[in-house]
């Protein structure tokens, strides 16, 4: 599949062959123009955290990529957005709420950075409806540990509302990222519900490591097993038997629309595995369906 193959018919013939109602895709982003902009911006320049050519395959105004998705037979799909410095976290909220409330197949979205404030705006998008927050350590720069989110990470400890977390070391390394900081993090909130977006690549044994000792641990497929991340950070063969374990934590990601790829190539990097239709229908369906309660 490449970024100008007929998705369409691709993932409808998917979608049949596997007996599946639909997709969820956890891991796509809706953003405001302006921010999704400079985002678009930095993947041009390769920026220090990309490292690569990283050419945007669905560069559309945000209607067409939201028929494009609908159109690839997505039920139910997310609106990450994630700050990069204190004092944007709040109206990013907002942006998310309204969205969400004008696109009802968009889980409810919402995200946080460690700053003295932030317990109050998430526990307002809590009582506002948020269905999954999205933290990007790499991005923020930040510790999870960090003092500043201990409320936070308590009311969605006690809320059991999802938290999508970028915290793999890949396309590069941070200051915080690793496994060791998510460890310490769920060792002081064992009953977080994370799910660790990229499969934690590079470092994706340590992170299967941590989903066999925390059972609210889940993992999501965002670019893994394509031929544009096997190229840089394959998978490793020796694991290949923990994709059937963790059969029923493992979540289909897209990041669309920023992937230089066709989103059809993502469902054949799946198939190809050859781990199985009930697999194949658990991850890019039942999982999330189960997780977040959609009902198709």
């Amino acid at each position: 599949m490449s970024a100008t193959g007929d998705d369409s018919a691709y993932t409808a013939e998917f979608r049949e062959r596997h007996g599946l109602p639909g997709l969820i895709d956890i891991h796509t982003h809706f953003m405001p123009e302006r921010v999704l902009r400079k985002v678009w911006a930095y993947f041009d320049a390769a920026g220090p955290m990309i490292g690569r050519s990283w050419p945007i395959a669905y560069r559309d105004d945000e209607e067409v990529r939201l028929k494009t998705l609908r159109g690839f037979g997505v039920r139910a799909f997310t609106s990450l957005v994630y700050p990069h410095k204190a004092d944007m976290a709040a109206w990013l909220n907002e942006w998310s709420a309204d969205f969400a409330a004008r696109t009802p197949d968009c889980l409810h979205t919402a995200t946080f950075y460690p700053e003295r404030h932030a317990a109050s705006y998430v526990e307002a998008a809590v009582e506002a409806g948020a269905r999954i927050f999205k933290v990007h350590v790499q991005v923020g720069d930040f510790h999870p540990c960090d003092p500043l989110l201990n409320d936070v990470w308590g009311l969605l400890a006690d809320a059991g509302i999802p938290v999508l977390i970028h915290c793999g070391s890949g396309p590069a390394p941070g200051e915080f990222t690793g496994p060791e900081p998510v460890e310490a993090l769920l060792h002081r909130f064992p009953r977080l519900r994370l799910i660790v977006a990229h499969m934690g690549a590079p470092e994706y044994s340590e992170f299967l490591d941590l989903a066999a000792r925390f059972e609210n641990v889940h993992l999501d497929t965002t670019m893994n097993f394509t031929d544009f991340f096997e190229a840089e950070d394959p998978f490793p063969a020796e694991e290949y038997s923990r994709l059937r374990d963790f059969g029923d934590r493992i979540l289909f990601g897209s990041d669309f629309p920023n992937i230089p790829y066709s989103y059809g190539h993502a469902l054949y990097a799946l198939e190809r595995l050859g781990l199985g239709e009930e697999w194949l229908r658990n991850v890019c369906f039942d999982n999330a369906s189960r997780l977040f309660g959609i009902d198709v």
